[in-house]
């Protein structure tokens, strides 16, 4: 490692739509940010082709074009952007203090304050199928692409609270939508079981795992098993959901940052700030609510602004 950190006011780890929005504010405030992109610059949106619910956009936008376009945003105001990943942290525990970042496991800088926005990770059933049409009618977020489906017939995997809710979202626009659900019953609450099986169009399959994902360039259907008996079934559908979870990108803050059961950053009341002095989170890190790329600006712009304010009481 190099003998001299480098001094950093302003470090933001992770480069989707709250990391690049936290960029811009932060910049235009001359906190003069340095952004390290982490392994996928430009977060989960890089692997959406199309964007049509985010404000400004009156025709769409394919994600990559959208966070390129953010990244130019940021750096027109001076944000420096670079290549690099986060791979350990030592957090100053009283007010002013300098955090210490190691990136890329050989540099070491030092920041007055960090904005964390590392997201999180959807889960994947891992299926070679499932990969290699993810952005081709494979998706993680029903609200981000259910649309796309209107009318047609999607499938949807899950059995919790989250499978449920985008279930029933789905039954709202979609002509059918088959619900596998791994197990003899939902984990999800009784309303919400409720919800589901009370709606008409959902078919719901228990004891249900995806065999494979049919279609060469577009998801064209679906083989599903039956795990109790082995029997094999093919349906055609257009989209396949997938809603086991996420994993929220939190594993280097462990120890140093409060976070909740499944490892979200918890944050102090409607602010960004975090319990080490000087340390904000904004994003789906520490969102496991709404994940939308909207929010996750959103609450990139609030750390800027917490950022500035916290810096504002240490300078005065």
């Amino acid at each position: 490692m190099s003998n001299q950190p480098e001094h950093i006011k302003t470090l933001i780890i992770g480069s989707g739509p709250a990391g690049y929005t936290a960029a811009i504010y932060a910049a235009r405030a001359d906190l003069k940010p340095v952004v390290y992109t982490g392994l996928e610059p430009g977060g989960q949106l890089t692997t959406t082709t199309e964007v049509d619910n985010f404000p400004g956009y009156p025709e769409g936008i394919d994600g990559p074009t959208m966070m390129v376009q953010l990244q130019q945003q940021a750096e027109r105001f001076g944000t420096d952007v670079r290549i690099g990943m986060a791979t350990a942290v030592d957090f100053a525990t009283e007010k002013g203090g300098l955090h210490r970042v190691t990136i890329d496991s050989e540099k070491e800088v030092l920041a007055e304050t960090i904005i964390i926005s590392t997201g999180a990770t959807a889960k994947y059933l891992g299926l070679p199928s499932e990969q290699r049409l993810r952005g081709g009618g494979v998706s993680a977020c029903a609200v981000c692409d259910g649309f796309f489906y209107k009318g047609q017939d999607v499938a949807i995997v899950g059995g919790g609270d989250t499978a449920a809710e985008e279930a029933t979202y789905l039954a709202n626009i979609c002509s059918k939508v088959t619900m596998l659900v791994r197990k003899d019953q939902m984990r999800a609450s009784k309303a919400m079981q409720h919800r589901v099986t009370s709606t008409p169009n959902i078919d719901l399959r228990y004891n249900t795992q995806i065999d494979e994902v049919l279609g060469d360039q577009v998801v064209e259907g679906l083989r599903m098993v039956n795990n109790q008996t082995g029997v094999k079934e093919e349906i055609k559908i257009t989209g396949l959901f997938i809603a086991i979870g996420h994993k929220p990108n939190t594993d280097i803050f462990k120890g140093q940052l409060e976070m909740d059961d499944a490892g979200y950053l918890i944050t102090e009341g409607k602010s960004t700030k975090t319990n080490v002095p000087g340390v904000f989170a904004s994003g789906d890190v520490q969102d496991k609510e709404y994940r939308q790329a909207v929010t996750a600006a959103g609450t990139g712009c609030m750390a800027a602004l917490d950022a500035e304010r916290y810096l504002a009481t240490i300078e005065a």
